[in-house]
């Protein structure tokens, strides 16, 4: 049966804490289905439908479950899972994303020599009727799950997300060629005389962007953002533009990179490598001292790099002033100051205005050469990354205001006011700590975040809060109606900066270069009014997709690099209160898990929404939002991929308890028992009479 079917019994039949076999019983559950309905009790758990007491009972949490299973999903056709059988040699998958369906069996013959414990890929060829399990073929052994690499494939595949180009987008890549041919560069604005220099990470492969950048005479910044020109190589409608659109965007992993274009692309004549010519389209804007953009123009461009550089090369010379970097980079050190003299003046001005800006730590994974995490670490923001990031957010704001202005359709990136219900929610929330948006009658504003923002900033209750801020406010998403962006302050905002990695990016530079050439026509112009709005839902919901499978892995890895640490303390604060449980994220290795509201042992605990807590009925005792905690590795489960954490002077109160109870005596062996137990004894096997001779007795 179904997990849904199995829940509603038990709501039916469940009237108090039971064990596995007592539910058998209860439900009158066939021998041969128990091992199946006992990993869809253990599946209900890891959903949080039921919970687990005294160590071997299940029944309903107090207060409801964590969350109803999930429907499967409609039309599911594929899955991916665990291969096993059982001990009638019966073949079954169970499945990675276990919300997803039911085990799915595997009929004799299409097993694809899987064996047991391997991940495998399943086809589903039947799905199941109520009370029958879906049936399904595999199609491909990834391997044990340990392996390299197979956890980055298993979350591919779980999303659907392809990992191989076709033969006929490869073949174009390649007829492109390695290098920009004459009549490629013939007719375009010739950047290749000036200073133009990429900046990256020390591990990057393709570099989509480059800066340029001088001091005009009347005192203000000729600032230029060269993107890599990749609407010139891929064609509307070419089989490289289909897939690219399939893909929507490219994902990364922390092993590697899936791209969204073919390697000949993303990192050949596409990558605006050093010391070669590439093809480029330029937004040069004229800035004041003030930050204000007065003047700007766009190119079709071609740009010779005179130099790669890393972060932590201009830092050194910005931030350090290393005297070896600085002598190795002698003649570039005036632009990189120039560029840092700007960054100062544009972040100001974002910051008048109100741009909501959250500068916390990032967690990094560090790989060993299996691919397994050997640290978790807060990765560095220097000056190299916040200069780079608020130059490509001037470009993408002056080019949406350059294509709106024209009346140019194209895909915006929006961000839409925060739901006013939400917003109370949260200014009840804060206002509880201490804080306060103090927005004005008249709606929240971007500065209100900001200001908050500033207010919290190096206290304890920084990262929750500025959490929950994020999930107040509405996502993120592409449209061809411009609407703004709040988070950031700005009328209008797109995503001009890198197509190599986004196709609503490459969206962006066709409209620049028909609006350039001055070719939209009528019917063109009703063609993008009819497509344009279904390319913003998909490449949206593809952008979700791929942070989703980024998320799940970085999380699987963490819970995995977890696993021999259970019985450790750690230092850790609430950063999200359920009627389930806490969630803490523990300080030392950006590494979150779950304390389960059955793991609050000394109290019965009541959840309030509005306070994001858990008041203790019996103690009084707090669990809020924020809240410094030490937690304890109760289990790592890489079933279910959490980690179990117990608040520490809780399970140390209860190691204690059990201590001081009395133990019972040991239960004697039961031959003994019978030895010893008063009045007549039933005769053994060996010595009762047989069938016959009670018989004959009987007769007598």
């Amino acid at each position: 049966m179904s997990k849904a079917d199995l829940l509603t019994r038990l709501r039916e039949r469940l009237a108090h804490p039971s064990s596995a076999d007592e539910i058998m019983r209860i439900l009158r559950i066939p021998r041969m289905e128990r091992p199946a309905v006992k990993r869809q009790l253990h599946a209900l758990v890891g959903d949080g439908a039921l919970v687990k007491v005294s160590g071997r009972l299940y029944a309903f949490p107090r207060g409801g479950s964590r969350r109803a299973p999930e429907k499967p999903r409609p039309l599911l056709t594929h899955v991916v899972g665990r291969f096993e059988r059982d001990r009638t040699g019966q073949a079954y998958v169970v499945p990675f994303d276990r919300r997803a369906m039911d085990d799915v069996l595997v009929p004799r013959g299409e097993t694809a020599d899987a064996e047991p414990g391997q991940m495998v890929a399943v086809a589903i060829t039947r799905h199941g009727a109520s009370g029958h399990a879906p049936r399904g073929e595999v199609t491909e052994v990834l391997g044990h799950v340990d392996e390299p690499g197979v956890d980055t494939e298993i979350i591919l595949r779980k999303h659907g997300i392809p990992d191989q180009h076709g033969p006929e987008a490869l073949a174009e890549a390649a007829r492109i060629g390695t290098s920009v041919r004459p009549e490629d560069a013939a007719g375009r604005t010739d950047f290749r005389g000036r200073i133009v220099v990429t900046i990256d990470g020390e591990h990057a492969r393709d570099f989509d962007d480059a800066i340029s950048i001088e001091r005009l005479p009347n005192g203000h910044y000729w600032l230029g953002v060269h993107i890599a020109d990749v609407a010139h190589y891929v064609r509307e409608g070419s089989a490289l533009d289909r897939e690219a659109y399939e893909r929507g965007t490219s994902v990364y992993f922390p092993e590697r990179a899936v791209h969204m274009f073919p390697a000949a692309l993303a990192t050949g004549v596409c990558s605006l490598n050093p010391h070669v010519d590439r093809l480029v389209q330029s937004c040069l804007m004229e800035v004041t001292t003030r930050g204000d953009v007065v003047r700007h123009e766009l190119h079709d461009g071609v740009i010779h790099s005179t130099a790669r550089m890393t972060y932590t090369d201009v830092n050194a010379i910005l931030t350090d002033r290393d005297p070896a970097a600085m002598e190795r980079y002698r003649e570039l050190v005036p632009t990189f100051e120039l560029m840092r003299d700007l960054f100062t003046i544009l972040n100001g001005r974002r910051r008048r205005r109100g741009s909501v800006d959250f500068d916390l730590p990032e967690p990094e994974i560090v790989l060993d050469t299996e691919g397994l995490v050997a640290d978790i670490i807060a990765s560095e923001r220097n000056i190299a990354h916040r200069l780079i990031e608020e130059f490509m957010l001037l470009a993408n704001e002056t080019v949406a205001s350059h294509l709106e202005g024209a009346g140019m359709p194209t895909l915006y990136r929006i961000h839409e006011a925060p739901d006013p219900l939400k917003v109370e929610e949260f200014e009840a929330f804060v206002g509880s700590l201490g804080f306060s948006l103090a927005a004005s009658p008249g709606g929240v504003r971007p500065a209100d975040f900001q200001r908050l923002v500033r207010q919290i900033q190096g206290s304890p209750v920084e990262r929750p809060i500025a959490f929950l801020m994020l999930r107040t406010m509405q996502k993120a998403r592409y449209d061809p109606v411009n609407m703004g962006h709040f988070g950031l302050a700005a009328s209008s905002y797109t995503h001009f900066t890198s197509p190599i990695r986004r196709y609503p990016d490459l969206v962006v530079h066709r409209s620049l270069r028909e609006l350039r050439q001055g070719r939209l026509s009528e019917e063109r112009r009703e063609a993008l009014e009819v497509s344009l709005p279904e390319a913003g839902r998909h490449t949206s919901e593809r952008e979700r997709r791929a942070t989703e499978a980024e998320r799940e892995l970085v999380q699987w890895k963490k819970v995995r690099f977890m696993a021999d640490k259970v019985g450790e303390v750690f230092e850790g604060y609430i950063t999200g209160v359920t009627h389930f449980g806490l969630f803490v994220e523990l300080v030392e290795h950006y590494v979150e898990g779950l304390v389960h509201i059955s793991a609050l042992a000394d109290d019965f605990y009541r959840f309030t929404e509005g306070t994001h807590a858990l008041h203790g009925e019996r103690s009084g005792r707090v669990f809020r939002l924020g809240d410094h905690v030490r937690v304890q590795i109760a289990r790592v489960d890489l079933e279910r991929r959490m980690i179990d954490l117990g608040i520490e002077e809780v399970v140390e109160a209860a190691r204690q308890d059990e201590g001081r109870r009395p133990r019972r005596p040991a239960a004697r062996p039961k031959q003994e028992r019978r030895s010893a137990a008063p009045g007549r004894r039933r005769p053994s096997r060996a010595t009762r009479p047989g069938k016959r001779e009670r018989a004959r007795r009987k007769k007598r």
